[in-house]
């Protein structure tokens, strides 16, 4: 793949700079693909750099590729400023597109300023946001709600702890290589299972790397988020969606099928939450509502590209062109998103739709009604296919040798 930029400029990036250095992704898959399908449609420089998938590469909207040994190898510092200085991506917008990536820039983002413009905060103030120990204690001091959660000082403290099941387990962070990270969560029904899952999951990240939590009830339908741009401790856009559908439907890997709706509650908790650390950069909240007590929980903070990004242009708030500018100081216009406006991941959605159909919690015809408020794909452009083409093959393969083979 070239380096050159994609000719030409629409609307949503209108006043670029001539010779604009553009935008270096580090990681991600459906979100950085969303990214830079937006920004290099514009006429924006998109350069990739991965050690994971190649899907975001394929697109052509993509000028240029390299492969680097990750944001945790020795040399992740000395390689970006030295890719900044040789394929003229000096004072290029660097996003990072995954949870190691996040961490990563955002540690070194002192050293990586003189190179790129960074629209991170400091880790000392995002820590709050992503370490979900750290987030909570934030959250409870705030006075937003969220889900009971168990802490133990061993494993002997969690084995006889007072514990209300079914709990689920996830690890402080998202973006390790291990088990639990990839699965994201496991859940324990009775106290049986939830030591042997307690215990594994330990040996696997470390006693303090184990979050436990009290199940909410409900699936993808009570799943709700809130995707933004912040900049300078303030809200630039946003707006509130639903994650209809998800896949496996009771403890979603990914979302298949996501819709914009108008929930004041979440835009109002979520503006308190970034606020007291002063946020800036893209930014999605998850939350979840507990039929119980009617209350939005606090679940997640994804300061980075999400899986469903792409909704938000679909929508009328293109996130990925509003960054952009507003990091290279270009008048950014305020945009509503249009309520009703959905994106799905069509194999996915498809076998989330089948075992919601056989429980009877969805009927065909209005998963059928469905695709009519669709505006956006995971992967599928009539633009830029071939993302679209190797998304099902690519994924098999990873399932294959990252699940299946270890």
């Amino acid at each position: 793949m070239s380096d050159t930029p994609h000719p030409g400029l629409d609307d949503r990036v209108s006043g670029t700079p001539p010779m604009a250095p553009g935008v270096v992704v580090l990681g991600g898959a459906h979100g950085t693909l969303a990214l830079a399908r937006s920004l290099g449609a514009g006429g924006v420089r998109v350069h990739l750099v991965s050690n994971d998938t190649p899907l975001p590469g394929w697109s052509r909207r993509v000028g240029g590729t390299s492969r680097w040994d990750g944001p945790d190898s020795g040399g992740a510092v000395d390689f970006l400023l030295d890719l900044a200085a040789t394929h003229g991506l000096r004072d290029a917008l660097l996003v990072p597109g995954g949870d190691a990536e996040v961490r990563f820039v955002s540690q070194a983002a002192q050293a990586l300023s003189g190179a790129f413009r960074v629209m991170l905060p400091p880790w000392e103030r995002l820590k709050w946001m992503c370490e979900k120990p750290l987030l909570y204690r934030r959250a409870e001091e705030l006075g937003l709600d969220v889900p009971k959660t168990y802490r133990f000082a061993s494993l002997d403290e969690a084995m006889r702890a007072d514990i209300r099941f079914p709990v689920v387990l996830k690890p402080n962070m998202g973006g390790g290589d291990n088990r639990l990270s990839r699965a994201k969560v496991v859940r324990a029904d009775d106290r049986n299972a939830f030591v042997a899952a307690y215990r594994d999951a330990v040996g696997q990240i470390g006693l303090d790397n184990v979050v436990v939590q009290q199940l909410i009830p409900g699936g993808g339908e009570s799943q709700f988020s809130y995707a933004a741009l912040w900049r300078q401790g303030q809200p630039v856009a946003e707006f509130t969606a639903r994650r209809t559908r998800q896949y496996p439907v009771d403890f979603g890997y990914t979302s298949t099928y996501v819709e914009v709706v108008d929930v004041p509650e979440i835009v109002a908790a979520a503006r308190r939450l970034l606020g007291s650390i002063g946020h800036q950069g893209l930014v999605e909240i998850e939350f979840k509502r507990d039929a119980r007590d009617g209350t939005f929980k606090l679940l997640d903070v994804n300061p980075r590209p999400w899986s469903w990004f792409g909704l938000a242009a679909a929508a009328g708030i293109d996130l990925g062109a509003l960054a952009w500018q507003s990091a290279n100081g270009l008048p950014v216009a305020p945009a509503k998103a249009r309520p009703g406006t959905a994106w799905m991941y069509l194999a996915r959605d498809m076998a989330s739709a089948a075992t919601l159909i056989g429980r009877g919690a969805l009927k065909p015809a209005a998963y059928l009604r469905s695709f009519g408020a669709v505006r956006a794909w995971a992967t599928f452009a009539g633009d830029d296919p071939v993302p679209g083409l190797i998304d099902l093959p690519l994924t098999g393969w990873r399932v294959l040798t990252r699940r299946i083979l270890r």
